[in-house]
């Protein structure tokens, strides 16, 4: 990527970046004057895993044995690869249909036929039971 431009000046080429919000300025006037107006710190680029919420909705399990620890859900909720496969827009819409399906048993089946949601699958079984 190529010089910048003060985003303060318009004219000068950025020779510096302001240390909360990494906008590019040019000079120490330019730098007075953006601070002028209070800046919001950037962003980091990989977000902080949010605390577990556990979903709301009712439950029945027909079998209590099978239901994850608090820690098998904890690694699989901090887990960048199912974090990742998640950004995924065709398995949200799977597991979305899946969700709100009344057959929810028919269509987890019909899913599976599906290969992001079979390697999503798998994924997410290698670290409930490693």
């Amino acid at each position: 990527m190529g010089p910048r431009q003060c985003e303060v000046c318009k004219d000068a080429q950025s020779k510096y970046k302001c240390p909360s919000c990494l906008a590019p300025y040019c000079s120490l006037v330019c730098f007075k004057k953006h601070k002028e107006i209070p800046c919001v710190k950037a962003v980091s680029p990989e977000p902080k895993p949010c605390p577990i919420k556990l979903p709301e909705k009712p439950c029945q399990v027909d079998e209590p044995t099978l239901l994850l620890q608090k820690e098998r859900l904890e690694s699989l909720a901090f887990s960048s690869e199912v974090r990742e496969a998640l950004k995924d827009v065709e398995l949200q819409n799977v597991i979305g249909k899946i969700d709100s399906s009344t057959g929810a048993e028919n269509e987890l089946d019909r899913a599976m036929e599906n290969e992001i949601f079979r390697k999503f699958t798998e994924k997410v079984l290698s670290i409930i039971s490693p």
